[in-house]
């Protein structure tokens, strides 16, 4: 049983089977591909977390926390990057772990990819409508006789978490029309083609990046030193074991406080860049594109995070950001109502397209799982004739997403997200230490630096980030764990292709 779990698929078996099929469209450049990164990646993170963040966990050490978490997942990112070169196709992590760990730990990665994909393209949903509606508020307030507002029983999900009390409180709305409205558009665009998709991803992103650099250069000019002191006030430290402060301090919620910790919560601003290699199957040249790609949307997202953080916390004292819309609202207090405008609509734009790379993302793996066995070919594994997409695995992504969204809060869906995402991430770090003792001479266009201690101290950051959230999330963690155990013991054990090879192998050495 134990070696049927522990069961591999070989590379070169990967990579001919990639190329006999030539099922996706190869037409992704290193800049598309950074494109996807840095859509993925500038968000919710930047447009709403860092308020929240900065006011109750950090203060101005928010840039700390930035680097903090940057710099775990640029170790993860070499890691991820490595793999992209040597396995050019569709599936990400879920393929890597599948060549060296063995097939449960690969479906594990699959499952968790869910969580970072589909739950977080849920989570930023609910960003994107609460700035759409702040957008239709500015709007009203400039042209009077214009009347655009989303009805209050249609306005956010109908449930609420209450972290202090530990229990889910009612808002008084239905379900989050605005987040709906958003992923059913997203999802028929999806279902279009990787062609349009990129194209409008890259117009999003320009125009996003464009507003991002616009903050940093106006906010300079508005910049009071003063709001910088203290600028540490929670302290550097705040880290928890399952929920329990152990070093640092405690807020008011009994959350640990500090540079860490906020870097524990702004590590879902930094997620996103390792879809990236989900899209090898569609680059021109996977070996180096995708790993480029990777390493440049990671560095470019986290320097602008960093300025950002440090302009936000010195224009306005870091006990009066807003919660919900920090970046534009900031600009308010400034008296820049215009560029307060400006912001919305970018921010708008940004979550835009990390929900399209997000939903872009979920279906691939979705694919490579059928490819394997592991989920049905139907509906998973259907490729449009004419489209060239899996369109069956996208719309049902895209009813997933939206149902998420509508019903449950953000808080909630973000915390699932970093929990499934740092345990794919410290897995892969693992595989590679793996795979360079078990196949040191296997073709490696791009090397991890500094091996084995980056991939060591990416297993390590993550379990520490993973044992300093909530012990709610690890609940929640090893139920979703459960779901999908149950998955793949009643289908994919059964019906994997390799188990196929490797039966058909044995049955042949013993005739």
């Amino acid at each position: 049983m134990l070696k049927q779990l522990l069961r591999k698929r070989r590379l070169k078996d990967l990579l001919a089977e990639g190329a006999r099929e030539n099922r996706l469209h190869r037409i992704l450049d290193t800049k598309h591909l950074t494109y996807i990164g840095i859509g993925a990646i500038i968000g919710t993170g930047i447009f709403v977390l860092v308020g929240k963040v900065a006011r109750d966990t950090t203060g101005p050490a928010i840039t700390l926390s930035f680097v903090f978490a940057g710099l775990l997942c640029v170790l993860a990112a070499f890691c991820y990057a490595e793999f992209a070169s040597m396995a050019p196709v569709e599936g990400s992590a879920y393929t890597y772990g599948y060549c060296t760990l063995g097939e449960i730990f690969a479906w594990i990665i699959a499952w968790d990819l869910v969580l970072e994909y589909a739950v977080a393209a849920s989570a930023v949903a609910h960003g994107w409508s609460h700035y759409f509606q702040d957008m239709l508020g500015l709007i009203n307030q400039k042209i009077p006789w214009i009347t655009l507002t989303v009805p209050e029983a249609f306005a956010r999900a109908p449930f609420d978490y209450d972290h202090h009390g530990r229990n889910f409180v009612a808002t008084g709305s239905y379900f989050d029309l605005p987040a709906v409205f958003i992923t059913a558009v997203l999802t028929v665009l999806l279902v279009k083609g990787i062609k349009e998709s990129a194209g409008f991803n890259a117009v999003m992103v320009v125009l996003k990046v464009a507003v991002v650099l616009a903050v940093i250069v106006v906010g300079l000019f508005y910049l009071n030193p003063a709001n910088w002191k203290p600028f540490a006030p929670f302290g550097f430290t705040g880290v928890s074991f399952f929920g329990h402060t152990i070093l640092g301090g405690n807020g008011t919620d009994g959350k640990p406080v500090g540079a860490l910790a906020g870097a524990a919560i702004m590590f879902f601003a930094f997620i996103g860049f390792d879809g990236v290699s989900a899209h090898s199957a569609e680059a021109k040249n996977p070996e180096r594109d995708v790993p480029r790609a990777i390493i440049l949307s990671l560095i470019i997202c986290t320097v602008l995070y960093i300025a950002v953080g440090g302009v936000l916390t010195g224009m306005v004292p870091y006990t009066e950001l807003d919660p919900d819309a920090p970046v534009s609202r900031a600009f308010g207090k400034v008296g820049l109502e215009g560029f307060q405008f400006l912001i919305a609509v970018a921010a708008v734009a940004g979550m835009t397209s990390v929900m399209l790379v997000s939903m872009l993302t979920q279906p691939r793996i979705l694919l490579a799982l059928a490819r394997d066995g592991l989920l049905p070919h139907w509906p998973f594994g259907v490729i449009h004739s004419r489209f060239r997409t899996p369109w069956i695995s996208t719309i049902l992504t895209g009813v997933f997403v939206a149902t998420l969204a509508g019903l449950l809060p953000l808080s909630i869906l973000a915390d699932l997200v970093s929990i499934g995402t740092l345990l794919a991430f410290g897995i892969v770090c693992g595989a590679v230490l793996v795979m360079r003792y078990l196949d040191p001479e296997a073709e490696r266009p791009f090397r991890t630096p500094a091996f084995p201690w980056v991939p060591i101290g990416g297993i390590l950051g993550c379990l520490l980030l993973m044992f300093s959230l909530p012990w709610e999330n690890w609940l929640r963690l090893f139920v979703w764990l459960a779901v999908g155990f149950a998955i793949y013991f009643t289908y994919g054990f059964w019906r994997s292709k390799q188990r196929a090879i490797d039966e058909a192998v044995a049955r042949e050495a013993t005739t």
